[in-house]
């Protein structure tokens, strides 16, 4: 009976220490719901008005000056929320095999050559990674110190290919 008591308080014991030093240690990604965090950077739909309503003149220069098709210039570009969830993640993936800590991304303006199968000179953007070298793997991370945005990470593939808007787009902001 002795061992018996000393077997079911062992067991016990090592249950409450299981828990309280690994209480994630058997869920799944799935399990656990990552919190949502308001992002830096959040603005209103009146702030995007006043964005969207400053940008109008240089809109007008480029859509008068130099794209000649009719309705103007692009004024916008669409990306799928897959195609940027997977962008992400093949960035950082594509990142660490480069040797760089990705810590964001940047986005371009740019414009297509006039090539009607490339777009025609319609105005687009793209993306590409941002991080800072990653240091020695036996340097501790104690020491690392971070940057807030690093530079292009060279050799990093850009994401282009978002949909044209209907130029110019009257949708947003509302």
């Amino acid at each position: 009976m002795k061992k018996l008591s000393i077997l079911i308080l062992g067991a016990l014991l090592g249950a409450f220490a299981t828990y309280y030093f690994c209480p994630n240690c058997g869920a799944t990604e799935d399990m656990v719901e990552a919190p949502i965090v308001k992002p830096k950077g959040l603005i209103s739909p009146e702030q995007a008005k006043i964005l969207d309503t400053t940008y109008n003149s240089r809109y007008k220069l480029v859509s008068d000056s130099i794209v000649t098709r009719k309705g103007g210039d692009n004024r916008s570009v669409w990306f799928s929320l897959t195609d940027v969830e997977n962008y992400i993640k093949y960035a950082d993936s594509q990142s660490t095999a480069l040797g760089y800590n990705m810590d964001g991304i940047r986005i371009y303006m740019a414009a297509y050559p006039d090539d009607p199968k490339l777009g025609a000179g319609y105005t687009t953007v793209f993306m590409v990674p941002t991080g800072s070298e990653s240091l020695s793997e036996g340097s501790s991370s104690f020491f690392k110190f971070k940057r807030v945005g690093g530079g292009d990470i060279p050799g990093g593939d850009g994401m282009n290919d978002g949909g044209l808007g209907d130029p110019p787009s009257a949708n947003y902001p509302q």
